[in-house]
């Protein structure tokens, strides 16, 4: 499951991530000094068992009323968002981003969700390694224990603004994907800002997507079968590196995946202006993640950044995956708009009653699980599979 945080009083920083549940995979490679990444120094956060392909079997319920903000919310989210709020953690905005990456996440708040209501956690049938993939990146890589290769490669992109989170706290999506699609998955532990601004999570994650094409075979990938997938700010990286693959005459992605992406500067669109209580991510939250990794707001125009006024025509087939109770909703739904203006196919699809993070708490979130075999569907599909 996964990520993010609060606002209201609650929530808190919970790095956009929900994304794992508190069982780490083991991996043979263990060094972890080129990248520090806030979910694996975070007690709190390391959270990275696979929840998402788990079949719940206890009764999620919330205890309480619908939040003021959520009317429409679904019963399991408002769960989970329960739990979320019982850490009571302080509101995001109110932290350093260091102190930030230490705060309790939405994967911690799924995990104790699951505990309450006697979810099992499922098997892990992939294996795992850390792996340097240039200098400054590195990547966890989910391998297939089943299956013969070589295996598709999906080069996939976590959450957290930019700034918190990580891949361990985003390990239930990437473990669901190498499960749910047959594939290896690169998750790529990008740098992350105020230490390193915009672009260079960019750059990295473009660097770590060339590497895969150039040595998918040593991981047991087809360097013929590479897709991408990104949550959150990681969905806005996942795009941004179709477009720069491109401009730059380097091989296309097969297919992508954009899951509630950061699509745009924009903070008023419609959804933006609802989100001003929303939990886990608010609209002062956003604030909060451009003012630490753009380096000026002239940088919010870059078409990196800016996608949903960018130059999409020749990318890539791509699904998107909305939330209605969040602020990226609506630049969710124009980016699929304009990307199908430009003649590219896409599969849109919203998930009412979920708020941002839903996506990777499949084991407690019925629509979770949905949109997880939406991707992984339209990924299968992709690759011939």
């Amino acid at each position: 499951m996964k990520r993010i945080f609060s606002y209201p009083a609650a929530l808190a920083a919970a790095g956009l991530l929900l994304g794992g549940c508190n069982s780490k995979p083991t991996e043979t490679d263990t060094s972890k000094t080129a990248v520090v990444v806030p979910g694996e120094t975070n007690a709190a956060s390391d959270s990275t068992a696979t929840v998402a392909s788990a079949a719940g079997t206890g009764a999620v319920k919330p205890t309480g009323p619908k939040p003021a903000w959520g009317p429409t919310i679904a019963p399991e989210m408002q769960a989970v968002i329960e739990q979320l709020m019982s850490f009571k953690a302080p509101p995001l905005t109110s932290l350093t981003p260091q102190a930030a990456r230490k705060n309790p996440t939405a994967a911690d708040a799924a995990m104790k969700e699951m505990k309450v209501a006697g979810i099992p956690m499922p098997p892990m049938n992939v294996d795992t390694v850390g792996k340097t993939l240039v200098p400054g990146v590195r990547a966890r890589i989910y391998t297939p224990k089943t299956g013969t290769a070589p295996f598709p490669v999906i080069v996939y992109y976590h959450g957290g603004g930019w700034v918190i989170a990580g891949v361990d706290t985003y390990s239930s999506s990437a473990q669901a994907l190498a499960e749910d699609v047959g594939a290896v998955v690169v998750s790529v532990a990008y740098r992350q800002a105020p230490e390193h601004k915009f672009p260079t999570a960019h750059d990295d994650s473009f660097a770590a997507y060339q590497w895969v094409l150039k040595n998918a075979a040593s991981i047991k990938g087809d360097p013929n079968n590479v897709a991408v997938v990104g949550e959150s700010a990681g969905g806005g990286l996942a795009g941004a590196v179709s477009m720069m693959a491109r401009d730059k005459k380097v091989a296309l992605p097969k297919y992508q995946v954009l899951v509630y992406p950061i699509a745009g500067y924009n903070q008023n669109t419609p959804s933006y202006l609802k989100a001003t209580d929303y939990v886990p991510l608010n609209k002062a939250a956003m604030g909060w993640f451009f003012k630490n990794y753009l380096r000026t707001p002239a940088d919010g125009k870059d078409p990196r950044i800016d996608l949903v006024n960018a130059n999409l025509k020749g990318l890539p087939p791509t699904t998107i995956i909305g939330a209605e109770l969040d602020p990226l909703m609506s630049e969710g739904k124009t980016l699929a708009d304009n990307l199908e203006k430009a003649g590219v196919k896409v599969d849109y699809k919203l998930y009412p009653g979920t708020t941002h993070e839903f996506y990777g708490m499949g084991a407690v979130v019925p629509q979770a699980k949905e949109a997880e075999q939406l991707a992984a569907a339209d990924l299968k599909k992709a690759f011939g599979k």
